[in-house]
């Protein structure tokens, strides 16, 4: 007998959505006397958790800290999602975790891993390739959910190297799309010291360019010396004006200033940027296609919100466990060959199937634009069109990108 939830996802997702549905239901559902049992389990497929502990600043107007737990949590949940998918293919899954703390030796924890064959990393971008560089990673397959720069998926990508989080570029994009569509062309850019600062000020540069909008001006704010908790009505209004603009753009990845640069802006204008209206993988209002049962698992098991680099941990096991149930093996070389097929595709809770680009390995998704308490849209934005996808309008498209390590793997 077919339940009402399967008949409605087969409307939805069609036969293979339906089936998704059912082998989840089965997993909830107590195995009763007349019904058959999982599958016997055989020897685990174990994924490695290796993050690179960051030190970063207190944050300002009393926010919450980044979790120390943040990336791993993810992973954490990931891994009992797959389990209680694979059981029932008698597969199962193991992850053993790792953290190195700031000034160690990334490269020899990695040597030290007991199975290096899938392994997720949480990871500045000079990590990620010292990493993929290692003769003992050629057989590996990298899952990068913690560094977001865009060379990672240009001329610094590696065939090793999966990305799950999204790159700048992406953000950046889907940021601009939205602008392009409100018509709010004219953006005013007000970049932080930090380098990483930097590298998103040059990714909204390169999406104005890409979208027809212009930088009207820039400034560069540095709070070092000073509280702009106290003297945000004066501080901010040298670095805010500017010829006529419609947003005021703001590149402050640490969170140093940013958040109070709301209404102290010299001309009455919306925050954008990595604070007002942000762009991200994942945030706590995603409630649409069903995320808020991933957001309701995640609380149960971590005990606060799922963030970003959450999701991005979650996704890069999971993607690993779906690798293996469309490959019904735990054979780490026959998920590996199902992971990196052209047409692998898996759900991630965004509204379509999720696939890895096949020029620089980067996870093909949509990206949310926030403001605390709700999504405002949902990036490729309508009328964005792409030959292949809408979702490559966000980040470096095959022509841009000066990937050649996954030359000749078909798109």
């Amino acid at each position: 007998m077919v339940s009402s939830g399967a008949r409605r996802a087969r409307k939805r997702g069609g036969p293979q959505a339906a089936l998704r549905l059912a082998v989840v239901l089965a997993a909830l559902a107590p195995v009763s006397p007349g019904r058959a049992a999982p599958a016997p389990a055989g020897p685990p497929l174990t994924i490695q958790y290796l993050e690179r502990r960051v030190e970063r600043p207190v944050p300002l107007n009393n926010e919450d800290p980044i979790p120390a737990d943040e990336g791993a949590k993810g992973a954490e949940l990931g891994l009992k999602d797959s389990n209680a998918t694979g059981r029932f293919l008698g597969l199962s899954f193991g992850l053993d975790a790792k953290v190195v703390e700031p000034g160690d030796d990334i490269r020899q924890a990695f040597r030290d891993l007991a199975d290096r064959r899938f392994v997720v990393l949480n990871a500045p971008a000079a990590d990620v390739l010292a990493l993929a560089d290692l003769p003992e990673a050629k057989g590996s397959v990298l899952l990068n959910i913690g560094a977001p720069d865009t060379r990672l998926r240009d001329a610094d990508c590696r065939r090793n190297l999966l990305h799950v989080l999204p790159s700048r570029a992406m953000l950046a994009d889907a940021l601009v799309q939205f602008l392009a569509f409100k018509r709010w062309s004219r953006i005013l850019l007000v970049t932080g010291p930090a380098p990483g600062d930097a590298l998103y000020a040059e990714a909204l540069r390169r999406s104005a360019r890409k979208f027809g909008a212009r930088i009207v001006a820039e400034s560069r704010y540095d709070p070092q010396g000073g509280d702009v908790r106290d003297t945000a009505l004066r501080e901010f209004a040298l670095p805010t004006r500017g010829p006529e603009h419609d947003v005021v753009a703001v590149a402050d990845e640490a969170g140093a200033f940013g958040a109070s640069l709301n209404y102290n802006t010299a001309s009455p204008r919306p925050l954008v940027g990595t604070q007002g209206l942000a762009p991200a993988a994942w945030g706590r209002p995603v409630e649409a296609w069903a995320a808020v049962q991933l957001q309701g698992r995640f609380r149960k098991l971590a005990g606060r919100a799922m963030r970003p680099v959450d999701w991005a941990g979650w996704m890069a096991v999971h993607a690993v466990g779906e690798a293996a149930v469309k490959a019904r093996s735990a054979d780490p070389a026959t998920v590996r060959a199902a992971l990196t097929a052209p047409g692998f595709e898996i759900g991630g809770f965004k509204g379509r199937p999720l696939s890895f680009r096949a020029w620089d390995g980067q996870l093909r998704q949509p990206v949310f634009l926030l403001w605390p308490g709700a999504v405002t849209a949902t990036a490729p934005i309508e009328g964005f069109l792409h030959h292949r996808t809408e979702l490559d309008t966000l980040g470096l498209d095959e022509p841009e990108s000066a990937c050649r390590a996954f030359s000749g793997t078909p798109g």
